[in-house]
């Protein structure tokens, strides 16, 4: 699983400007970015009368539109999924994920802060608040960046998330919600899925492994 980074900040504080420069910078830096945005309204990515359309009012449960360029998945869920189920169903070949929102979960947090905007920060007494990116002095224990210093963000990413020493990883979703791997469960899947992949004609030069089983209703 890559390392899952979430923006976070109160509304018209600069969150998506900030982490589109972010994400450019990254990727400049010749790594694999993937993004996540939360949106508790819901949202329509197809349009009318499209050929995808017509396959999803048909009744379709999953569309996948595919070109040499890109891929787009169409699907209906019954929850709101976790950052890690996102992440492992459809980004797990990223050096690093940032996610828009999600100040609910768990994961580290870079918020975003302007004066003008807010008089209170958002990430109070957050204990996975790991740096601030703001126009005002703020005297905490993390690091606290200019909001237009996205160089020095991007070092601060860059040293704490992606050039550690490099640790295999592995996921699992159970009927689409992730679901975590005790470290010698993680070990065990690992060597075992690595080992005999290698064998397989480009196993041994692959970076990420998806596997899918589906089981009967009756076992």
């Amino acid at each position: 699983m890559p390392p899952i980074v979430s923006i976070v900040g109160k509304s018209d504080s600069g969150k998506t400007t900030l982490l589109e420069k972010l994400v450019a910078e990254i990727h400049k830096r010749g790594y694999r970015v993937g993004t996540i945005k939360h949106d508790t309204h819901g949202f329509e990515i197809d349009h009318e009368g499209k050929d995808s359309w017509r396959h999803k009012k048909a009744g379709a449960s999953g569309v996948v539109i595919s070109s040499p360029a890109k891929v787009g998945v169409i699907k209906d869920t019954d929850e709101d999924k976790t950052l890690e189920t996102l992440a492992a169903q459809y980004l797990s070949e990223m050096d690093i994920i940032f996610s828009e929102g999600y100040k609910r979960e768990t994961k580290p947090k870079i918020e975003v802060f302007r004066k003008e905007m807010h008089r209170e920060r958002l990430c109070q007494n957050d204990d996975n608040l790991i740096a601030m990116a703001t126009d005002q002095h703020f005297d905490l224990s993390v690091p606290c960046y200019d909001i237009n210093d996205i160089q020095g963000l991007a070092d601060f990413v860059e040293q704490r998330f992606l050039k550690c020493s490099p640790k295999p990883s592995a996921s699992l979703v159970l009927d689409g919600s992730y679901a975590p791997l005790k470290p010698f469960i993680e070990e065990m899947f690992i060597n075992t899925v690595s080992g005999m992949v290698a064998a397989l004609k480009g196993g041994a030069e692959a970076r990420t492994i998806q596997i899918s089983v589906t089981l009967p209703k009756e076992r």
